[in-house]
């Protein structure tokens, strides 16, 4: 059975306001601690405050447009009774930005566990436990203990209290080791964490468009992006638009309207991907508007030869597409999902919207559709040769 999750959101900063409320990527903490619970499958997920102030429920609301239902509870009772008995249940200290995969671990325990780290000086701010180690601000506790605590609690803090209980009842210490946690107490201690999730949301980039040219564009993009509310889905949708409409323009000799609007689209995907990740919501690889942008360029370039057979290029335009884009399909799926020597530097979505920029600035699409038909044969050889050697090898 998935455990429950228990966020204390009740200490003050230093600047006299909640430290749950400290913000970390365009948001609020505890709306980061909430989307790391809600990850690792946690449900229900209370939130145990001695107050609620008007921009702690509107971060509750938003967590709640998202799909995370939290419900904020103002005694350890009361929180206590949202969970079942038997149930295991996620602690998460007040003012704590955890790892996610140090959250993935607590919470798949089949048994009460303390997330620990060492007594030092670079852990000071963590709750000691003993001479050697201090409480990483996540423990695993059952449902029971977190009952029977509360009911004896008094004016005791719940936390301190219930990991004191855990602990002389035998639960096991994890170590959290490379996944270190970090415990706020204001504003500024976030912003290195914050920059490390920034760092951590960029995945792998195949072409050399991504590598070298979109990082600073898909940087400014995702740290303006990720203070708004704007769905990584509409990014791609958006994606998708600008392809489409690109395609059309295409086929009625716009091309330099074409130009701006294939240059538009190159850093949306990546960015919608950013966001979902920052969000704890990756999105799937199976998405309609993810698989739509490969074959929308296909398209393009269709449209690109078919317009210059038109004016002054013969039939022989629309072959040359027509071999583009054969090549090109045969290259992606010879190539799959393995990482290939010199694999930036192959045919892909963002190279080839790149190299064609300067021809359609040129108006000079039959002479796009020649380059492309080139760059597509030689990467499918390429990736021909590098198979065959494989397999010999």
């Amino acid at each position: 059975m998935a455990p429950g999750a228990l966020i204390a959101a009740y200490q003050e900063d230093d600047l006299g306001g909640l430290r749950a409320l400290l913000p970390l990527a365009g948001r609020t903490l505890v709306e980061y601690q909430a989307r790391c619970v809600a990850a690792a499958g946690c449900t229900p997920i209370v939130l145990l405050v001695e107050r609620i102030p008007a921009e702690l429920a509107a971060a509750v609301e938003r967590l709640r447009g998202e799909g995370i239902a939290v419900t904020p509870v103002t005694d350890g009772n009361e929180a206590a009774s949202r969970f079942e008995a038997g149930a295991l249940v996620l602690n998460v200290a007040d003012g704590l930005a955890p790892d996610i995969r140090l959250v993935e671990r607590i919470a798949a325990a089949d048994s009460a566990v303390v997330a620990v780290v060492p007594d030092d000086e670079l852990h000071e701010r963590f709750e000691r436990i003993d001479g050697e180690t201090r409480w990483a601000g996540l423990s695993l506790v059952t449902g029971q203990t977190l009952g029977s605590t509360a009911s004896m609690l008094g004016d005791w803090d719940l936390q301190s209290t219930l990991l004191r209980r855990t602990i002389q009842a035998g639960a096991a210490r994890i170590p959290a080791g490379v996944s270190e946690p970090l415990l706020a107490e204001r504003p500024g201690d976030l912003a290195t964490f914050q920059r490390r999730l920034l760092l951590a949301s960029r995945g792998v980039r195949r072409d050399w468009t991504s590598r070298f040219l979109l990082p600073i564009v898909e940087e400014f993009a995702t740290e303006k992006l990720m203070e708004r509310s704007v769905p990584p889905d509409w990014l791609l949708a958006g994606a998708v638009g600008l392809l489409g409409i690109a395609a059309v323009c295409l086929s009625r000799g716009w091309l330099l309207a074409a130009a701006v609007l294939l240059l538009l689209s190159l850093p949306l995907d990546l960015v919608a991907e950013r966001l979902a990740v920052l969000r704890l919501k990756p999105l799937r690889r199976n998405l309609l508007t993810r698989r739509l942008l490969w074959p929308l360029i296909g398209i393009a370039l269709l449209f690109a030869g078919w317009w210059a057979s038109r004016h002054g290029s013969g039939w022989g335009a629309m072959a040359t597409a027509l071999t583009a884009t054969g090549f090109a399909e045969a290259q992606r799926v010879e190539r799959g999902l393995d990482d290939l020597p010199a694999d930036g530097w192959l045919f892909s979505r963002r190279n080839a919207i790149l190299l064609s920029l300067p021809l359609l600035v040129a108006q000079a699409p039959a002479t796009l559709v020649s380059m492309l038909a080139l760059y597509a044969a030689i990467s499918f050889f390429f990736v021909q040769h590098l198979r065959h050697s494989i397999i010999r090898d």
